[in-house]
């Protein structure tokens, strides 16, 4: 759940008077999806290693 203050001050971050709805949407999922595997990450549980990620991003761009 994204709280009103997390969404202000992601708001305030834009560096535009004008921002689009999914602009602000895709930031808020981001950060919603960020702060729910900082939670499991820290349970211990579900995290790889910076070698495993680099290899996986690796195999993305070819």
């Amino acid at each position: 759940m994204i709280t009103k203050e997390k969404l202000k001050e992601q708001i305030d971050k834009f560096p535009d008077e004008e921002i689009s709805i999914d602009e602000l949407i895709e930031r808020m999922v981001f950060i919603e999806k960020l702060e729910q595997r900082i939670k499991i990450s820290e349970k211990g549980r579900k995290t790889i290693s910076n070698d495993t990620l680099k290899d996986e991003i690796s195999k993305w761009s070819k």
